[in-house]
């Protein structure tokens, strides 16, 4: 009898044996939650494809050994409460990652349902990955275990672009202009703060909120920026807002500079054309054009895949993010994976980045560029094949775009 037993035996201690090796070896399933419908869906669409090279890259690569990114995406419309139902059902279909970042408002209903089924619901808990929602309260007052963001916020971007900006002494009057909800009034506050910081002679001589994703003609905005003589434009609209806001200034003849957080988003390039050369400055996370940035093997592939511009450098810090917290944690429980995200410190596409522990915000260098024509020299990467890219004007140090954070995070025990 004890004979028979032993091929059983053996054939149990081997499987015991090669349990962990095989209990590693799962599928990460992360869903997107953005527009995938209505006018901000190319923005969409676009950054669901950046979350799917670079996982196809994390994959390829092996940078979580054991373990494969699936990307999947769900179309939220930009609504919170379409969110909000999304949300539901990716939950209902066993994901325990997710990836927003199109809209603030959207994300700050996440960050509380998120919040509220942790809590309900041990073992089974959700870790949001924000690779684009920016308002600073996100990592402030609403600051969340569950919740990390890859992408700078408003404030740090205003920090930089206003560091920039004061420097120009030709800027005696900026006008304001933004989407009225949680991000476009983040801007136009740290706008005011910041410009009075560091420039206090100049005067703001206008200040707009118009309603989100529904101006079709931004004419009687631009008529209003015209007659105050303004000679600067700060905007955070991103999206068919910026572009149709910069169409109407292009068709006016407007002469303003515009200082944007968005212009390299989809569709802007186009409408700005060779109009916008030498005018238009932004600031963001990483230009392809710079001699310190990588990623231009990602620009090429991209392009030559999607006939399409990678531009959400975010989304690869995100992937890069969850490959080192599940590597570090040795397991796929989102628990133990946020934990082991906290304070991890990599290289990403921008340079060498930190998750900050106390609030859950990346800590990245910033890049302020500016519109020029391709030269082969400072801008050889264009944007929708214009003829027109990016040249980098400064590289902004961490430190130098870091924000105090009043974040009293509940850590789970």
């Amino acid at each position: 009898m004890k004979s028979l037993n032993r091929p059983l035996m053996a054939g149990l201690m081997l499987a015991s044996a090669i349990l962990p090796v095989a209990a590693l070896a799962d599928t990460i399933k992360i869903a997107f939650i953005d527009p995938l419908s209505g006018p901000f869906a190319p923005v969409g669409q676009n950054t669901f494809r950046s979350f799917q090279i670079s996982a196809e890259i994390a994959n390829r690569d092996k940078w979580a050994p054991g373990h494969t990114f699936e990307i999947t995406g769900f179309d939220n419309k930009a609504s919170p409460q379409e969110s909000l139902t999304v949300l539901k059902t990716v939950i209902d279909q066993g994901y325990r990652y997710i990836a927003q970042g199109n809209g603030s408002g959207a994300a700050g209903a996440l960050i509380d349902a998120i919040n509220k089924h942790n809590e309900r619901n041990p073992g089974k808990e959700i870790v949001f990955l924000n690779y684009a929602a920016v308002d600073p309260d996100l990592t402030n007052s609403k600051c969340s275990f569950w919740h990390f963001r890859l992408d700078a916020n408003s404030d740090m971007k205003m920090e930089a672009l206003t560091t920039f900006l004061s420097k120009d002494k030709s800027v005696k009057k900026v006008y304001i202009i933004g989407q009225n909800y949680a991000h476009g009034q983040q801007v136009t506050r740290a706008a005011k703060e910041y410009l009075k910081r560091k420039r206090p002679d100049i005067e703001i001589v206008g200040d707009d909120l118009h309603p989100i994703g529904s101006v079709k003609d931004f004419a009687p905005y631009v008529a209003k920026i015209s007659a105050s003589g303004a000679d600067t434009v700060i905007t955070g609209n991103w999206g068919s807002d910026l572009a149709l806001l910069v169409k109407s200034a292009r068709e006016s003849d407007l002469k303003a500079k515009f200082y944007t957080y968005y212009a390299y988003t989809t569709g802007v390039p186009t409408v700005m054309g060779s109009s916008a050369a030498d005018h238009v400055r932004n600031v963001g996370t990483w230009n392809v054009n710079s001699e310190v940035a990588t990623g231009k093997d990602i620009v090429e592939s991209f392009k030559k895949k999607y006939s399409d511009d990678f531009y959400a450098s975010s989304t690869y810090s995100a992937i890069q993010l969850l490959a080192k917290g599940l590597t570090q944690a040795k397991s796929t429980d989102p628990v133990k994976v946020a934990f082991a995200m906290e304070g991890q410190k990599f290289k990403s596409l921008n340079g060498e980045v930190e998750m900050r522990k106390t609030d859950h915000q990346l800590q990245q260098p910033l890049y302020i560029s500016t519109w020029i024509k391709v030269n082969g020299k400072e801008v050889k990467y264009d944007q929708e094949n214009t003829g027109y890219g990016w040249r980098t004007e400064q590289k902004v140090e961490p430190y130098v775009a870091a924000q105090p954070t009043s974040c009293s995070m509940k850590r789970p025990s």
